[in-house]
């Protein structure tokens, strides 16, 4: 059961990781790399992937 719900966890995370880079792309072109969006995204996708990596590291031990 905790592999099925760690799969899981890690394709929304992976999907939500893949949009919000599309997303950070997108407004970094329009807006800049300096804007305070582009920054904030930027935050949240760091923070997606650092999740990502846990739920990785958690499934190897």
């Amino acid at each position: 059961m905790i592999t099925v719900t760690n799969n899981l966890e890690k394709r929304e995370l992976s999907n939500r990781i893949d949009h919000l880079r599309e997303n950070l792309i997108t407004v970094g072109t329009q807006k800049g790399l300096n804007h305070p969006e582009t920054i904030q995204k930027s935050q949240e996708l760091d923070t997606l992937i650092l999740k990502y990596q846990f739920l990785m590291i958690r499934k190897d031990k």
